[in-house]
């Protein structure tokens, strides 16, 4: 079905749909045990949980799956401004004009007379304004809780809109190369007991930065990168399990060799 962006009708029935939306929460709040229960801290975790799992279902591209998944944490967010309402802190209402207020300020290039031609004109744009809003640092608004891969990219990403960045990928490739190497002049020994542990980390989370800002200039999205690999090599190897058994062998008494006979089978397909 086609949505016109500025259909009426189909925006009365988004409106109606939403409405019906909260009318069930209220519903579900007063009526089910489970529901009555649940708190802001409670649902934390839930909504970890969903947001990767409409993560999965993106790599995936399965629309029907992310309109699911789309929809679950859109009960959580309606949830949060429930029981916000009930402490008589705010409601959906403030939650939605708040976020407006801050879309209208943050797009000056649309709604005001700033000049904003490019996507990291933009961005410089948001950062400043950021500032402005009361944030200290640039990488104030960077979540501490964020999985490590994705901080590194945001903090990049963060830095670059406040103009601290190189100049081209060739630098950063340089910048690649250069940490590889010390980490493995330093640590590619064969005496792994003389190792220092520490610095050995954090070496290589250097070696791990330079190569998430180097994905950054060639517009490769790091995590979705790996996620892409770790989803590849579950295939391959749930299909070694499988072509291993069929022939009536386990994998702990087979060699490195044979192993790898399924794996590239694996490939091919």
């Amino acid at each position: 079905m086609n949505y016109p962006q500025f259909d009426n009708t189909r925006r009365g029935q988004q409106l109606q749909a939403f409405n019906r939306l909260l009318d069930i929460m209220d519903e579900l709040r007063e009526k089910c045990p489970w529901d009555r229960k649940q708190t802001i801290e409670s649902l934390r975790h839930l909504t970890i949980e969903e947001t990767y799992e409409l993560s999965d279902a993106i790599l995936r591209q399965d629309m029907q799956e992310i309109k699911k998944e789309i929809g679950d944490l859109m009960l959580h967010m309606v949830f949060y401004a429930k029981i916000a309402s009930e402490k008589n802190t705010f409601d959906i209402a403030d939650v939605l004009n708040s976020l407006c207020e801050k879309l209208i300020f943050r797009h000056p290039h649309i709604y005001g007379d700033t000049t904003a031609n490019t996507e990291e004109e933009v961005k410089k744009n948001w950062e400043q304004l950021k500032l402005k809003e009361g944030n200290k640092s640039v990488l104030g608004g960077v979540p501490a809780s964020l999985p490590a891969l994705v901080k590194a990219m945001r903090i990049q990403e963060k830095a670059r809109g406040a103009g601290f960045d190189w100049d081209d990928k060739s630098q950063v490739w340089e910048k690649v190369q250069e940490e590889l190497n010390e980490f493995k002049t330093e640590f590619n020994v064969e005496d792994t007991a003389t190792i220092d542990r520490e610095k050995a980390v954090g070496e290589f989370g250097d070696l791990l930065f330079s190569l998430i800002n180097f994905a950054r200039f060639i517009d490769i999205n790091p995590e979705e990168a790996l996620e892409k690999t770790n989803l590849k090599f579950i295939d391959r190897f749930q299909y070694l399990e499988t072509e291993a058994a069929k022939n009536g062998r386990k994998l702990q008494d087979m060699t490195l060799e044979e192993m790898d006979f399924y794996w590239n089978e694996a490939k091919k397909r």
